[in-house]
This record gives structure tokens, sequence and C-alpha cells, in this order.
């Protein structure tokens, strides 16, 4: 049977904003499903449909060819990986390991190298487009690891994304995702202070985003949260408090590297005075909170 329509035992673990529409679509396209997240009520649509719940992610891990991950932080991604009866050391022989977290390529290396001594493959495979690129099935999927293994997999990232690249061995997923996030996160104070000047010159902001929408300011953060941004729709499609942790990795990476990027630790100061401010559970278009505090508009 050819890599594209073999089905497979597939584990996912972390049923989030994005893990519960990712998921879904795994099982849709007709791999079996098992299942674990800490909270236990947000497996439950997905069982209702056919998936199968596991008590930890190691038990996850014992059943299934194939383990995916999108969990919280880097921290949660060693426990559920590299602790005492965890995926690593219970994975089924010759299993791949995908993890979807945004997280550490340093950790992405040490998972590789672990998952290796075990005869098993891991891939870093973070993801970008937040809950709507997730729900449509179009996430961007960029990949590190072994190459063979990516091939493997490719019927399951279909399933979950659009544009899907294998980018290098492992940590070259994580790297590129860093990448992503450093251009965000000074695209979206580009869109906060374009607002705030619209709105201090007696513009319409949304007549302005109009406007602007279509040309060389064009942009999926211009349209798609500057619109929100206007409205004081700071509803999560990816968390404040993710995007933060997204950046101080980028920021030690680029430390790591001797690499000084400014517009980055500006964009990560800005966005930890939402968090401290009480706001880290609201989506990244809520750092327009910031300017209108600072302008007062």
């Amino acid at each position: 049977m050819s890599a594209s329509t073999e089905k497979m035992t597939v584990g996912f673990i972390g049923l989030g904003i994005m893990g519960q529409s990712m998921a879904g679509h795994i099982l849709a396209a007709g791999h079996g499903l098992c299942v674990y997240n800490r909270t236990r009520a947000k497996a439950d649509d997905l069982v209702a449909k056919g998936a199968v719940w596991k008590d930890s992610p190691g038990d996850v891990a014992a059943a299934c060819d194939v383990v995916i991950t999108i969990v919280g932080y880097p921290k949660d991604v060693e426990e559920v990986y590299l602790a005492p009866g965890g995926i690593v050391e219970r994975a089924r022989d010759g299993a791949i390991l995908i993890d979807m977290t945004t997280s550490s390529p340093e950790l992405a290396q040490r998972i590789a190298a672990a998952a290796a001594d075990r005869g098993l493959t891991a891939l870093d495979a973070p993801v970008s487009g937040g809950d709507v690129g997730a729900k449509a099935g179009k996430l961007a999927i960029m990949v590190g690891g072994d190459a063979a293994s990516f091939e493997t997999a490719m019927p399951l990232f279909d399933a979950m994304g659009g544009k899907i690249v294998h980018m290098g061995p492992a940590g070259a997923g994580q790297h590129t995702k860093m990448a992503n996030q450093i251009a965000i996160a000074s695209t979206m104070m580009a869109v906060s202070e374009s607002l705030s000047y619209a709105k201090a010159a007696g513009l319409d902001q949304s007549a302005v985003l109009d406007a602007i929408g279509t040309g060389a300011a064009s942009s999926f953060l211009l349209n798609g949260l500057g619109p929100k941004m206007v409205a004081g729709d700071y509803a999560p499609g990816f968390f404040v408090h993710h995007f933060v942790k997204d950046m101080s990795i980028a920021l030690a990476e680029a430390e790591r590297m001797k690499l000084d990027l400014p517009g980055l630790t500006l964009a990560r100061g800005l966005y930890q005075r939402l968090v401290d401010g009480g706001f880290g559970e609201e989506g990244t278009q809520a750092l327009y909170r910031v300017y209108t505090q600072m302008t007062g508009a």
C-alpha cells in the first residue's frame, strides 16, 4: 500500500485551541486515533467520533505507530517525551514521534537523539496559522528531522496543513518557526501603530484598513487581526503568553548566535506588559491595548 493511502494508528497529545482541530482532521482522514489531554473533557468530542482515550502520554505511545504532540511550553515537551514512562521510553519499535509545539531547537535535537537511541525517529514540526488555519486544515508546517520519516508522515501533515516543508535536520523546523515568530512580532507592532496613528488623525480606522489592505502594507495580520483590534475583539486565536514564550526562545537562540534583534526585543517587552496586566489569555491582537494605553486613545 502506498504512503499516500496507508492508514496509521496515530496518537495525539494536546487538545487545545489548535490541537483539537488538528486531531479531528486526522480522524476524518480515516486514521485510527488515540488521544490524551491533561483536561479529559477536551477529548470528549473526538472520543464521541471514534477516537480512543488513553490515560497518559506513555499509554498513547505504546498503542500507536505515530505520536503527535502539541502542548504548551518546552518544559511540557521535555516531560511528555523524556520523563520516565514517557513517549520515548514507551513508544513502539520504529515509531515516528512528531512534536508540533513551538519549542526549543536544542530540545528538539535532544529528543531526536534520545529517540534514535531506541530505534525511533523524531520530527520537530511546529505550525503557523493559528486557530483559523487549524480549523481549515491549512496550517503552514515546517519540519526538521529524518527525511524518510517526513515522507512517511506526509499523509498526516497533508490532513492538517497547506504548506508543508522539510527544512533540514532535527531542530530546523523549530528554527524556521522562530523566524516566523520574529516576522510576526514586529508586524504586530506595525499594525498597532498604524491604527493608533489613524485614530489620532481622526480617520475611520476600518476605512483605513480597507484602503491600505490591498496595497504594499497588506498582510494576514493587517487584514485578519486589524479589524479585531478596531472592534476591541481580543478573543484568542493564539494566546499572548504563548507568544511571549516563543519570543523568549527566539531571543535566547539569537543571543547564542550573537545576533542582535532590536525589534523582537521591543515586541517581547510590549507583550510582557499584557501578561503583567492580566491579559495573557487574550489573543495576540491584544497588543493594541498597550498602544491605546500609551496614546490615551
